[in-house]
C-alpha cells in the first residue's frame, strides 16, 4: 500500500514541486495551502507523514500541529525560516518531530521523509529483558506496542509523538543505560540530522509532561546530569 503524505504550504509552487517528487516515488500526497484546510485533511484521513509550514493563513504551523497532536501521533515535520531557532524549538513544544528549514534541497527532503516512516514503521530495533513477547514490552506497570506504537501505564493510554515514543522504547529496553544527549540525536533522528541536543532536552521534558506523576521529580526518564538521560 502506498505511502500518504499531507503537504501544507501556503507557497503553491513549492506544494506542487514536493507532490511531484513524492508521487515519483509512489506515495500518495494530499495537499493544503492554509492552517484550516490542514486541520480538516488531518482529521478526515489517515497519513504516514505530514509536512507543516510554519506560517500559514487562518490557523499557523504552530496551531495545527497543537491540534493534531489531541488525536494523533502521525510524525509531522515543520517547515521553518532557515536560522529561526525559535521556530525549531517551537515546533517541537508543540508536538512536532522534525522540522526542515527553507530553502531546502528536495532530495534531502525525500530522504528524511523515508527515513522517519522507516523508524516509525520499524520501531527500535533493541533486544529487551521485558519483553511478554516480541512486540510488547512490559516493565512494571509500563507497556509499550511496539505494533500499535502505544504506551499505557497503569491501563492508562498515552499519546506519544513518534520521536517520544522511540526515545522513551530505546531508553526502556536498555535500562539504566545512560544515553549522551548526542547519542539519542543520533540513534532517535540518525547520525546526519542537522539538528543539535537541544532537540533531546525539548523531547525529554515533553515526554515528562505526558507520562511522569511529577516532572520535577521523574520516575521513568532520568537525568544522569552532565552525562545524559536514563530510565528506572
Amino acid at each position: 500500500m502506498a505511502r500518504k503524505v499531507l503537504v501544507v504550504d501556503d507557497e503553491k509552487l513549492i506544494v506542487k514541486g514536493i507532490r511531484f517528487s513524492l508521487e515519483q516515488d509512489g506515495m500518495e500526497v494530499d495537499c493544503a495551502y492554509d492552517g484550516q484546510e490542514a486541520l480538516d485533511l488531518a482529521t478526515a484521513n489517515k497519513y504516514d507523514m505530514i509536512l507543516l509550514d510554519v506560517m500559514l493563513p487562518k490557523l499557523d504551523g504552530f496551531e495545527v500541529c497543537q491540534s493534531i497532536r489531541e488525536f494523533s501521533n502521525v510524525p509531522i515535520v515543520m517547515l521553518t525560516a532557515k536560522g529561526d531557532d525559535m521556530d525549531k524549538i517551537l515546533g517541537l513544544e508543540y508536538g512536532a518531530d522534525d522540522y526542515i528549514t527553507k530553502p531546502f534541497n528536495i532530495l534531502e527532503v525525500k530522504a528524511r521523509i523515508k527515513a522517519i516512516m522507516r523508524r516509525a514503521s520499524l520501531g527500535q530495533p533493541v533486544g529487551s529483558d521485558h519483553r511478554a513477547d516480541e512486540n510488547l514490552i512490559i516493565d512494571g506497570d509500563l507497556e509499550l506496542d511496539k505494533n500499535n506504537r502505544r504506551l499505557t501505564i497503569h491501563d492508562i493510554e498515552y499519546n506519544l509523538t513518534s520521536k517520544e515514543f522511540e526515545m522513551l522504547l530505546l531508553l526502556v529496553t536498555n535500562k539504566k543505560q545512560v544515553f549522551s544527549r548526542e547519542d539519542l540525536l543520533h540513534r532517535i533522528w540518525g547520525e546526519d540530522y542537522p539538528g543539535d541536543e537541544r532537540t533531546v532536552d525539548v523531547h525529554v521534558r515533553r515526554l515528562r509532561e505526558k507520562i511522569e506523576p511529577n516532572p520535577k521529580e521523574p520516575k521513568y526518564v532520568h537525568t544522569k546530569w552532565g552525562v545524559g538521560y536514563y530510565y528506572m
